[in-house]
């Protein structure tokens, strides 16, 4: 028996990257190499802040000015996955409780049953947007495909943003026993700590001073980072690395360039390490299946992702 094909698949796909520095993003290729290989009228184009001279607080209304000009769904990355949520109509579970979206879908019928509540502001004459975050499922699915039975005692986590607070959520699902948070903000590390400290299972989550990062590093079993640090025009590392070890694994969100000065550090030191392709690729499978209704190929997705990153390093 054949399965109806989605609504979505049937009709051109216009999908749009808001952010900061995305010209040089491998979502948009990522994303029309995949939908060319399942037959799909599909576009995906950057809409840069620094090049439309706006500032993260335009997020809500940007996103509200695509829907308007026909585009069909939406990534959102740094630094607006925050503030995008301004211009939204609802959002999914995760979103909500992350406080943090990077996939916008764009409905005509505001009937539609997502899964999610109306937003603060309400509903909006047009389109209904709905915020989700793929980062969640994302860094999850890449962590256990791609770093598989590493030990999930005590992790650092470095960066409490719109990444963080998804990457967060993804290693408390995924079993990690205690979760240490640290940011450049102790306010947002507390504010990120108290948001996902609910009772769980066997497991906790704390805040803890940046500086102390490498320090803690002596009772964690690996270290994520989820900053900015490390991709390009955001040189260095987010810690101090002299305290990774052989018996540590490491993490990455970032992916431009893939092999970060954090995951240089980390594989000189013998260390287990995940870089942000895995994440990226996984987030962009999610992103998707949501604006097409289709599965994604992603091993298919992944050897694509590699071949970008040596055609465009």
């Amino acid at each position: 028996m054949t399965t109806a094909p989605s609504p979505r698949a049937s009709r051109p796909q216009l999908i749009g990257l808001i952010g900061a520095n995305v010209a040089g993003s491998l979502s948009p290729l990522l994303h029309e190499r995949e939908a060319a290989a399942q037959g799909l009228r599909y576009a995906y184009r950057p809409l840069d802040l620094d090049e439309l001279g706006l500032t993260p607080e335009d997020a809500g209304q940007l996103v509200r000015d695509a829907a308007r000009l026909g585009y069909t769904g939406l990534n959102v990355t740094h630094p607006c996955k925050q503030t995008v949520i301004s211009g939204l109509d609802a959002l999914s579970d995760d979103a909500r409780a992350l406080g943090a979206v990077n996939t916008v879908t764009v409905d005509a019928d505001r009937s539609d049953p997502a899964d999610s509540a109306a937003h603060d502001a309400g509903t909006r004459p047009g389109a209904r947007l709905t915020g989700r975050n793929t980062d969640h499922s994302g860094f999850r699915a890449a962590l256990a495909e791609g770093l598989p039975g590493v030990p999930l005692g005590t992790v650092v986590l470095v960066g409490a943003g719109g990444a963080g607070s998804a990457v967060a959520r993804a290693l408390l699902d995924s079993g990690v026993r205690e979760l240490l948070v640290a940011d450049v903000d102790p306010a947002r590390a507390a504010a990120l700590a108290a948001r996902l400290g609910e009772p769980r299972s066997g497991s906790r989550i704390a805040a803890v001073a940046h500086e102390e990062v490498p320090a803690r590093l002596g009772e964690a079993d690996g270290v994520v980072n989820a900053t900015p640090i490390g991709m390009v025009g955001h040189p260095g590392t987010p810690f101090d690395t002299s305290a990774l070890t052989r018996r540590h694994w490491v993490a990455d969100v970032v992916y431009r360039p893939l092999a970060t000065q954090l995951v240089k550090a980390a594989l000189a030191a013998g260390c287990r390490v995940l870089d942000g392709g895995w994440m990226a690729v996984a987030q962009a499978a999610d992103s998707f299946e949501l604006f097409t209704g289709l599965a994604a190929d992603r091993a298919r997705m992944r050897a694509h992702f590699l071949d970008l990153v040596a055609e465009t390093d």
